[in-house]
């Protein structure tokens, strides 16, 4: 029986499908590779580890190390999977126009969410760039 090791493995694995009707007058095999089923419904979930990955590699991300990121959502839900399987305790600045329900998975998936206010410019100590910045 083939299975994943852990959620990390089955990152990147998702499947091509053919596409047929919107394809009918190309002469060509036309597939598309479904990056919803990623764990985290998302093409962000690839990109999540491989900066968590070269993060280990160049020394930046040591064994029980803490992950800060500003984000919309979708990045923070990758790296909050990686983190769960990797040991790392992740930070999550998100700004207050996100919904309560991806906070709310943030946070059930071990993250610390931090929100910030959106009506200020990215230069603004409370925005949520320099708010990861200083964390």
């Amino acid at each position: 029986m083939k299975y994943a090791k852990n959620i990390m493995e089955t990152i990147g694995n998702t499947p091509l499908v053919k596409l047929n009707k919107v394809t009918t007058d190309i002469d060509a095999l036309v597939l598309a590779k479904v990056e919803t089923f990623n764990p985290g419904n998302s093409v962000k979930d690839r990109m999540a580890l491989k900066m968590i990955e070269d993060a280990e590699a160049d020394g930046r991300l040591k064994p029980g190390g803490t992950i800060i990121e500003g984000t919309s959502g979708n990045t923070g839900m990758g790296l909050a999977l990686a983190a769960i399987v990797k040991g790392y305790q992740l930070v999550c600045v998100i700004n207050d126009k996100q919904s309560k329900e991806k906070m709310d998975i943030l946070r059930a998936m071990g993250a610390e969410v931090v929100v910030t206010p959106t009506n200020v410019s990215a230069d603004d100590p409370r925005s949520y760039y320099s708010v990861a910045r200083k964390l």
